[in-house]
């Protein structure tokens, strides 16, 4: 009964989260071996933690802080993804294989902890007592569903220009950025002349890191 319930119910919370749709960003970047390894690490480390800590992880860590560190990992990988640099990226991938998939895993994780499947994961710790079968049915409604979303991408890089695939994944990685930060703000801050300010310094660093860098770049290339 735990295993089933908790299965069902980490599958159905986490299809469309936004770390179902940020495996999908990283498929269209990564190769799709890296990103099921990294992510792969990550579900399980995260809900280790989870059936493990039970429900004193909020006591533990402030969510808030974790939620702020997401947004700005959302945010600089975005960014990193229109900056380019697939020769630089290529160089690393022949020097170590593990590069990408710390990247993917260390990320995922950033973002998924805190996150409601995690605490959902913690609540159904506490209230099954039964840790090794909460564990194995979130750790499978989690592959489960962000495999979906890695599969669904991998299709989708086949037939959708480079170009496009980078715009949309750094679109969707600022997306959640700013949520994020939204949320984890203080009060005080989510007022609308914080908000532009914000998108309009983000939008200058956009238009610096991926326009106006890879101009210059492709321009001393010829």
């Amino acid at each position: 009964m735990a295993l089933l319930k908790t299965f069902l119910l980490v599958l159905i919370a986490e299809i469309g989260d936004k770390t179902q749709l940020m495996c999908m960003a990283f498929a269209s970047r990564y190769k799709v071996r890296d990103v099921a390894i990294g992510v792969g690490i990550a579900i399980f480390l995260l809900n280790g933690l989870a059936v493990a800590l039970g429900s004193y992880l909020g006591a533990l860590i402030p969510f808030n802080y974790i939620k702020i560190a997401a947004a700005l990992c959302f945010i600089g990988f975005g960014l990193w993804t229109i900056k380019g640099g697939d020769e630089e990226e290529e160089e690393v991938e022949k020097k170590t294989n593990l590069g990408p998939i710390i990247t993917i895993g260390a990320t995922f994780f950033i973002a998924e902890l805190g996150d409601k499947t995690q605490l959902m994961t913690l609540t159904l710790a506490a209230n099954f007592k039964q840790p090794l079968l909460v564990l194995l049915g979130s750790v499978l409604g989690m592959i489960i569903a962000d495999s979906l979303g890695i599969i669904g991408a991998a299709y989708l890089k086949k037939y959708v220009p480079e170009e496009f695939m980078k715009w949309g994944t750094a679109i969707i990685f600022f997306v959640f950025g700013i949520i994020t930060l939204y949320e984890a703000v203080p009060a005080d801050y989510k007022r609308i002349q914080y908000v532009i300010l914000l998108l309009a310094v983000l939008g200058v660093v956009i238009y610096l890191v991926g326009i106006k860098y890879r101009n210059k770049k492709n321009t001393e290339k010829i």
